[in-house]
């Protein structure tokens, strides 16, 4: 009898995340919710990640109302979310009450599925909001991040996901963050989960295809008895984001397994993608096609493009293979952590330091607080040098207990920071984002009555504005049966109109 294989689509978070750098808005997501939601997938993951941060930095966008709108669009539908555990959206421990907070205000707004992972596997960062998402009785789903290294190894991973089922989680998910998951250890891995865990445990696999190795590691975990697994809809799939949804459908036809999905309702928001996605070119990451470089940096997939418009911002966009080769080594004195938010985030930019400053000649805070277990504990044994010059930096000293023990209640004072801003509006959720983004929330919310922005340009828009404005700027007249076109040059737009004729 054929087994069904279920399936996650992630086109509302980490598909735009990894390839549109999260700037796509959430009116160009509501035409497709319908066929989403009646598609036949497990669910659809719309929340969580580097969304909540994009929404109020970049689209002027709240994201608790990005989440309810969502709920009210896919009622059929279970909505999922990516949580960094005790980090939450943002990028430092929070103390428990606010995580409890947290969880118990997303579930509220229309959550079911939460992904929870660390950075660093440290599963003591995973107490917490696996506790209270089991609380709100909503999934919580513990997350194993995949990587390699000398002290990585499959049995280490089983036993983790073991670990995690005591914990109380509901199902486990192997989360490829940067196309690392080659077959065989993802068959290995599935399948000493099943049999260690139990064959009634669901396992759960998210890859990157960065590499272009996973779209055959997802058929491995499948035949070793993975239930769900990660894909994007085509036309915002490959590169740095993941496989397409429609591969997986036509890969497993005459096979022993099947999904249950629409593929007539699945081409319709492909097409409309195809049409969007153009409008936010210049988010676009320039890794189109497959890098397996990536074997050796380990850069996840939305950090590539984040890093090259980082660098680009600095003047140095010819210098990101300089990087990508230095990533590696800071990693291992960093004791070999997986690359993933915020640990990808803080060992790139402290590569990228390396490299245009010197080797270690300036450290960043939270490379320091890396190195000194104030994220959490590695594996791997980190580099004695790095390590006295990062006390040496932030002038405290190393430790070995749960970073959140260390720290003391704050929601209160969260709420009476948050509550003194211009334009908060009294709510936890308010509270929250303060609590994430100290430093944006004070512009989101002085700002929010204004609106959401379309940060994607609709080529025919501007030409047409160019045209109504060409004459009265320029004083002359488009050319008669001519044909206007916007053109970039030297970074600067000019309108162009050629007409027919000699």
């Amino acid at each position: 009898m054929s087994r069904l294989i279920e399936v996650t689509e992630l086109a509302l978070r980490d598909a735009h995340q990894s390839l549109l750098a999260t700037r796509m808005a959430m009116e160009d997501m509501v035409p497709v919710c319908e066929d989403l939601d009646n598609a036949g997938y497990w669910s659809l993951e719309c929340w969580g990640g580097a969304t909540y941060d994009a929404c109020i930095r970049f689209l002027n966008e709240d994201p608790w109302e990005r989440l309810r709108k969502f709920r009210k669009l896919l009622p059929k539908s279970r909505l999922q979310m990516l949580l960094r555990g005790q980090n939450l959206l943002g990028y430092r421990h929070y103390e428990d009450e606010v995580v409890e907070r947290f969880v118990d205000k997303s579930a509220e707004n229309g959550m079911d599925v939460f992904r929870v992972f660390d950075a660093l596997n440290d599963l003591r960062n995973l107490q917490t909001s696996i506790k209270a998402v089991r609380k709100t009785g909503k999934h919580a789903q513990g997350t194993i991040c995949y990587t390699t290294s000398p002290v990585h190894t499959i049995p280490a991973f089983v036993e983790m996901a073991q670990k995690l089922k005591d914990m109380g989680c509901d199902s486990i998910c192997i989360k490829d963050m940067a196309g690392l998951l080659k077959p065989q250890p993802a068959y290995d891995l599935v399948k000493g989960i099943k049999e260690k865990c139990g064959k009634d445990t669901l396992v759960h696999v998210h890859a990157h295809a960065t590499t272009g190795v996973t779209l055959v590691s997802l058929v491995k975990a499948i035949e070793a008895g993975c239930d769900i697994v990660d894909t994007a809809v085509s036309s915002l799939s490959l590169g740095p984001g993941h496989n397409p949804t429609e591969s997986l459908i036509e890969l497993l036809e005459g096979t022993p397994y099947h999904t249950r999905l629409d593929m007539e309702r699945i081409l319709r928001v492909k097409r409309h993608f195809t049409t969007i996605r153009p409008r936010y070119r210049e988010f676009l990451s320039d890794i189109v096609g497959v890098e397996t470089e990536i074997f050796k940096s380990q850069i996840p997939g939305g950090m590539i493009s984040n890093m090259e418009s980082q660098l680009k911002g600095q003047g140095a966009g010819d210098r990101l293979q300089e990087v990508l080769l230095e990533v590696p080594n800071v990693r291992q004195d960093a004791g070999f952590p997986p690359l993933v938010t915020p640990s990808s985030q803080i060992v790139g930019s402290q590569a990228v330091f390396n490299i245009l400053m010197g080797k270690y000649k300036v450290l960043t805070g939270e490379f320091a607080d890396l190195m000194l277990g104030y994220y959490g504990s590695t594996l791997g044994e980190k580099n004695p040098d790095v390590l006295k010059r990062a006390a040496e930096h932030a002038k405290k000293p190393v430790i070995t207990s749960r970073p959140a023990d260390l720290l003391k209640p704050e929601w209160e004072h969260l709420r009476e920071s948050a509550n003194a801003l211009e334009g908060a509006n009294g709510t936890d959720e308010d509270v929250l984002t303060f609590a994430m983004f100290p430093q944006v929330a004070p512009k989101f919310f002085k700002a929010r009555a204004d609106g959401p922005k379309n940060l994607g340009k609709d080529p025919a828009k501007k030409v047409a504005a160019s045209e109504a404005k060409s004459p009265a700027a320029g004083g002359a007249k488009p050319l008669e049966g001519s044909v206007s076109y916007v053109i970039t040059l030297n970074g600067k737009e000019h309108q162009v109109s050629v007409a027919p004729g000699k």
